[in-house]
């Protein structure tokens, strides 16, 4: 059975089609209209092995916040919606992923429960001025849109990291890592992976 999505999200703000393959090979086409978010989205694909390809404009005149928002929302969908009821996935994983100086953790659970905590950055981190249009705080920003849509649970650690570009990409690269196990079916799991018998 293909673990695929297809989703498509017009607001006034933005427009979004998205089209993902779980069990892909890291092929990307990623048009964001948001540069720096079209790098830590294509590294996302990349390193998870998820096949992606993201459409998406809108109102960046204004802020880049609305695109790269309803580009996290319809992700995280997606990968609920490939996902289906998760029968014989790993279902928890982890990574950690240096770039440089810096260096991120990722931790998740398909768990049907969303969650997120997100420490270590650096005090002006959410300030900063990334590819000039991307603001740090929009990565954690991305992390809770992705993970409170997909239904998972998601601890985001940076444990050291001094460049803010560096930052951002260890942390999308860490939750690609993590994501990549995390999804991947396990021949050893039969049916769901919960004591309840559902995620």
């Amino acid at each position: 059975m293909a673990r695929t999505a297809t989703i498509v999200r017009r607001t006034s703000e933005s427009s979004v089609e998205l089209s993902l393959n779980l069990d892909g090979h890291g092929v990307t086409d990623i048009d964001t209209s948001v540069p720096f978010y079209n790098h830590m989205m294509t590294a996302l694909g990349k390193h998870s092995l998820i096949d992606l390809s993201i459409k998406a404009s809108g109102d960046t005149d204004i802020d880049v916040h609305h695109t790269v928002e309803d580009v996290a929302i319809v992700f995280g969908e997606a990968l609920k919606q490939a996902l289906g009821d998760k029968r014989g996935i790993r279902r928890f994983a982890d990574a950690t992923v240096p770039l440089d100086e810096a260096l991120a953790r990722a931790v998740v659970d398909i768990s049907g429960r969303p969650y997120v905590v997100c420490s270590g950055e650096p005090d002006g981190f959410e300030f900063a001025m990334i590819g000039g249009h991307f603001t740090g705080s929009l990565v954690r920003h991305v992390m809770e849109s992705i993970a409170l849509h997909a239904g998972i649970c998601l601890h985001m650690q940076l444990l050291a990291g001094r460049d803010p570009h560096h930052i951002a990409e260890a942390e999308f690269k860490a939750l690609a890592r993590a994501l990549r196990f995390a999804v991947e079916p396990d021949p050893r799991v039969d049916g769901i992976p919960s004591t309840k018998g559902s995620l």
